[in-house]
């Protein structure tokens, strides 16, 4: 929201007042509150009159310092809240001097000026950002509304990423961004997933402590300053350092919530029913053994919405028209090996036999003349339910169990972001700071149900909406989005922004939702889906089986499925780090290389893990264009090697793509014709990628509990090869890419694989590869 007009008045209707000097300060335990008026205090009489800014400066953990501005603080206290995860060892110093207020905690630093007013940020002696004279503002309108706004400074080519899932440009410079989830497909400034956090490539974070509508304006209003304003009498955020954009991500993910651990065979193919097409049992088998007949390794099969009767989204029960028989067939298809996901939404229409149920015992949400709140979008006459009704949740929840009593594995949890605001929670919540909110209670009625039927381990979701601390319910995807390479390039940017924004896996529909797609979008689409954290072959109107495309998309599917299934090792050990730090499997460019100028802006490429970076192909022309950071880069799939340090132009085939190692990497792999969640300490190999001369590169291998099972260290001279594995006594090869002067091992056995060498070792040894 902008308020100014120009460098140095207000909108017409428009008055702010900001902190002028610090009146008095209060030091409390590990808290400072600081009272700062909005006129100069020059005798007793300037005491008389408002407004005044009462600061509460505190932390909550290690390098993270919160900030509460508040200019009546009688209010009543709103819910809900984002939970916000605490270290109660943290430990802080604050000091009152004559002419400043100091706060430190761990390397992050505040000092506000006393006479002045400027809050500066500081990590160590270099400066983050500001809060300068009238940065912070009490705003009041004409039309008696009131709001609390703050600008931080940007310096010189500082960059601003994340504020969730965007579809706009990639660097949020410029932008105006409104935090409220919408409905909008993925081809426009609304997002389903509205996170107020955003990183800049300077090093730290910033998160606006607030549900409700946030809106930023990024260097927009005022060209060197993030401003962000929230309606009412106070403001609240964090400033989150940590010395690297990673370790910000990392910070901001204790303390609002780490990504769960999907389980195994998520990371496989799914594949749907697609949305309003028709299909029965035989539909879907016919699906299921064409894949098989054609050796396409498909893992989990989601049935969408028409798996209930039209009309009566939802009832949780199968459409007996066309499913007769839904107890076994999920029998059936589950003897085929897969996991079953279904379609869900917390919507229930009025002819749902479960409407009556939900409004007679208080489960739906409520006008505040005590009507249901319903609606014709979506479905006619719906109503919502009620999550902050305790008897609601376990309602929903007890539907949800018959359906994993029947074989169901998952839910996709579609929608949560139409919520209204002219409605009553049961809990009295505000119905605009539940608005982004209500998502994160739906998801978690979910995930918690799965967890309590299955287990931990086995909990995923496939869900679109989101708001902070939505990471800990994963998987996410990008939404409808439109089947052309536009779409597609969209959808990797709006991953990618959600990545920045503390979510660790993310998915979208593998050659796009609405329409269908030509066969060479959906071939390129499948390379890019099945190197993402998940994939999903899905659509609204068509299939979405390769072999209605033409036989080279079966060729493609199965050839970048089963590389994907051999990847496994890799992406899992990537994706407990996820679990244990927040930094997302699939990384930006800037995120993994954040000292390199080029990567500031790229968004049509990114990491997968530490060690590969992906460029897929968005034009018919199989052109690639990418960028290589400095070293030895290697293609995973041709073997070709590349200097970095430079823009790559070449053209590909439907089965390649720029998936490039970078030097000095060790990339455990299995076996490709196995399903994703195998044994990845059986038959695995360590493939070794550039060595650098005295640098060590190491890996692991994990097993499905994500304990270690293989850990290996190689370290190359002029002369030697070191390799040390610690593990489980089992052999394991390492392959020595593009390396063919080793001449003897000692400790394994050598053997050649054209421009590679072999050398099989045991679980626990140390080998000695002399070089020639």
């Amino acid at each position: 929201m902008k308020f100014s007009n120009g460098c140095w008045l207000n909108k017409e209707g428009i008055e702010t007042f900001s902190p002028q000097e610090v009146y008095s300060t209060n030091i409390k335990d590990d808290e400072i509150t600081v009272y700062a008026p909005c006129n100069k205090i020059n005798h007793r009489g300037d005491t008389l009159q408002g407004p005044v800014i009462t600061y509460k400066i505190s932390s909550p953990m290690e390098d993270v310092i919160r900030v509460r501005a508040y200019h009546y603080m009688g209010q009543q206290a709103k819910t809900p809240s984002f939970e916000i995860y605490e270290d109660a060892n943290k430990k802080v110093k604050i000091e009152d001097e004559d002419s400043k207020v100091l706060f430190e905690s761990g390397n992050l630093r505040m000092e506000i000026e006393k006479d002045s007013w400027v809050m500066n940020f500081y990590e160590g002696k270099r400066k983050l950002t500001s809060s300068l004279y009238r940065g912070m503002a009490y705003v009041k309108t004409d039309k008696k509304e009131v709001f609390m706004r703050e600008q931080l400074q940007l310096s010189v080519g500082e960059l601003v990423y994340g504020l969730g899932e965007r579809f706009t440009p990639f660097v949020k410079n410029g932008q105006t961004i409104d935090i409220w989830n919408k409905d909008g497909g993925t081809s426009t400034e609304q997002s389903y997933k509205n996170i107020p956090f955003y990183i800049t490539n300077k090093g730290y974070g910033v998160f606006v402590n607030h549900p409700e509508e946030v809106s930023f304006e990024v260097a927009s209003e005022k060209v060197t300053k993030v401003q962000f304003s929230v309606a009412g009498e106070c403001i609240d955020y964090f400033i989150i350092a940590g010395g690297s954009m990673k370790k910000v991500i990392e910070n901001y993910t204790s303390l609002t919530g780490k990504p769960a651990l999907p389980p195994t065979w998520s990371f496989g193919l799914w594949l749907t029913t697609s949305f309003t097409t028709n299909y029965d049992e035989k539909t879907v088998t016919e699906f299921v053994d064409g894949m098989a007949e054609r050796d396409l390794p498909l893992r989990v099969f989601h049935f969408d919405c028409f798996w209930m009767k039209d009309f009566n989204w939802c009832n949780f029960e199968w459409d007996n028209r066309v499913f007769p028989d839904p107890k076994g067939m999920l029998k059936r298809l589950k003897e085929k090996g897969l996991k079953i996901c279904v379609w869900i939404n917390p919507y229930i229409a009025q002819e749902s036999k479960l409407f009556d149920e939900g409004m007679n015992n208080g489960y739906l949400l409520k006008r505040q003349n005590g009507d249901v709140w319903q609606w014709d979008m979506w479905q006619p006459a719906m109503g919502i339910v009620d999550f902050t009704n305790p008897d609601a949740c376990r309602w929903y929840s007890s539907k949800l169990k018959e359906l994993m009593d029947m074989g169901v594995d998952c839910f996709k949890t579609d929608f949560g972001e139409r919520i209204p605001t002219d409605v009553v929670y049961f809990d009295g919540s505000d119905p605009y700071k539940m608005h982004n909110y209500y998502t994160q209670i739906y998801n978690r009625v979910v995930f918690d149900t799965i967890k309590e039927v299955s287990g931990e381990k086995e909990a995923v979701l496939f869900a679109r909406s989101a708001t902070t601390g939505g990471q800990q319910f994963p998987v996410h995807w990008g939404g409808d989005c439109e089947s052309n390479y536009e779409s597609m390039a969209e959808s990797l940017r709006g991953g990618l922004s959600l990545c920045m924004s503390g979510f660790g896996f993310w998915s979208h529909d593998i050659g796009g939702f609405e329409s269908t797609s030509t066969a060479d979008v959906y071939k390129r689409w499948v390379a890019f889906g099945l190197l993402s954290s998940h994939s999903r072959l899905h659509g609204s109107t068509s299939y979405r089986v390769p072999w209605l495309y033409d036989e080279e998309a079966v060729d493609v599917v199965r050839f970048f499925t089963k590389l994907k299934c051999s990847l496994m090792p890799y992406l899992y050990k990537a994706s407990v780090f996820t679990h244990k730090t927040g930094i997302s499997v699939m990384r930006s460019m800037i995120l993994e290389f954040q000292d390199d100028l080029a990567c500031t802006y790229l968004d049509r490429q990114y990491m997968l893990g530490d060690s590969i970076l992906v460029a897929p192909i968005f034009n018919g022309l199989g052109e690639a264009k990418y960028y290589l950071p400095d070293g030895k880069w290697t293609n995973f799939i041709t073997g070709k090697k590349y200097e970095g340090g430079r823009w790559i132009r070449e053209i590909h085939d439907f089965l390649s793509i720029p998936m490039m190692v970078k030097e000095n990497s060790l990339i455990a792999i299995g076996n490709e014709n196995r399903k994703p969640d195998y044994d990845y300490r059986e038959d695995v190999s360590i493939l070794a990628y550039e060595l650098r001369d005295g640098v060590e590169a190491s890996t692991k291998v994990l097993d499905m509990d994500g304990n270690e099972v293989l850990n290996v260290k190689v370290l190359k001279n002029e002369y030697k090869i070191t390799v040390e594995a610690v593990g489980v006594d089992k052999p394991f090869s390492i392959i020595f890419k593009n390396v063919n002067n080793i001449k003897n091992v000692k400790g394994g056995t050598l053997t050649k694989e054209g421009n590679d060498t072999k050398v099989v070792l045991s679980g626990n040894c140390k080998a000695i590869c002399e070089l020639s």
